[in-house]
Parts: C-alpha cells; sequence; structure tokens
C-alpha cells in the first residue's frame, strides 16, 4: 500500500485510460440500474464513479489514492473485512486490484457476501498470483463470461 500512497499524485496520470478502457467493457457487461448499489473493492482514485450511473461505494485502503476521489462515496477499508452487511450491493467490481489483497480468498469471499449478484473481477495478467486468483474466482463463484484485455482478464460471475 505504501506504494500507491506514494504514486497517489500522479496515479490517474498513469493509469487513467488503461482502467478506463477496463471500467468500459465492465459497464458494458453488466446490467446496473439508476437506483442500483454497487461497490468498487481496490477504487483507488475512484476512476469509476463518473461511468456509472447508480448508487455508488468504494473502497481502498490508500487514503492518499482516495482523497483525489470524487463524485461517490469512499471509505478506507481492506478487502479482507468489509464493512458492509451480506447481501448490500447489486454488483460489485474490483478491478486489477485483487493481487494487492493480503489474503486473497479472504477478500473475494468477502466480494461475495456483500454481492447479492453480478459481480466483475479484473486480474493483471503478469501477476506472480494470477493463477491462485483465477482457481479461486472459478472456486467462489459462477462465472458467465470472460474478457481477455490487453493487461487483465476480465470475469463476469454471479454470486
Amino acid at each position: 500500500m505504501n506504494y500507491y500512497n506514494s504514486i497517489s499524485r500522479s496515479y490517474n496520470e498513469l493509469h487513467r485510460e488503461e482502467q478506463l478502457n477496463k471500467i468500459r467493457l465492465i459497464k458494458d457487461n453488466l446490467e446496473i440500474k439508476k437506483q442500483d448499489f454497487l461497490l468498487d473493492v481496490g477504487c483507488g482514485t475512484g476512476i469509476f464513479a463518473k461511468e456509472f450511473k447508480c448508487i455508488k461505494i468504494g473502497i481502498d485502503p490508500s487514503v492518499n489514492l482516495l482523497n483525489q476521489g470524487k463524485n461517490a462515496f469512499y471509505i478506507r477499508a481492506y478487502a479482507e473485512n468489509l464493512p458492509f452487511k451480506d447481501n448490500s450491493f447489486d454488483s460489485v467490481i474490483s478491478v486489477t486490484a485483487i493481487h494487492n489483497f493480503k489474503n486473497i480468498r479472504k477478500g473475494l469471499e468477502e466480494i461475495k457476501r456483500v454481492s447479492k449478484k453480478d459481480v466483475a473481477l479484473s486480474i493483471l495478467k503478469k501477476s506472480s498470483k494470477i493463477n491462485e486468483i483465477k482457481n479461486l474466482i472459478k472456486e467462489l463463484f459462477n462465472i458467465r463470461k470472460t474478457i481477455e484485455e490487453d493487461k487483465d482478464i476480465i470475469f463476469f460471475a454471479k454470486r
């Protein structure tokens, strides 16, 4: 997390277009209504917020990244201990963040716990943990579609 705090001022400049491309793919493949609740786990600066027209909440452990966020409600939290009740969100997304979870299984179990229906999870292809993450996603979720883009694999799943 110190890495993300240290690059927080330049994060959007470094990753904005790449993240927006993934977000657009997710948006095109999830049916999200205006009244739906959406959680972004590992939201960073909240780049996702403008792309979705619904009730949005983002969580991230990096205060410096969260401080740059606009257009949504942000909470400092870890994926492994989401501060929400079971089935709180219609959809949950996590874009290129899972490899940073301290406990990947626990983080994915928490995502499943708080989701009602749809989940979109992108994993970095070059991550040394890619096989572990793919196997856990397949074990914990009902995968309905997978998209490979330039740097990530995006899983669309049902709870």
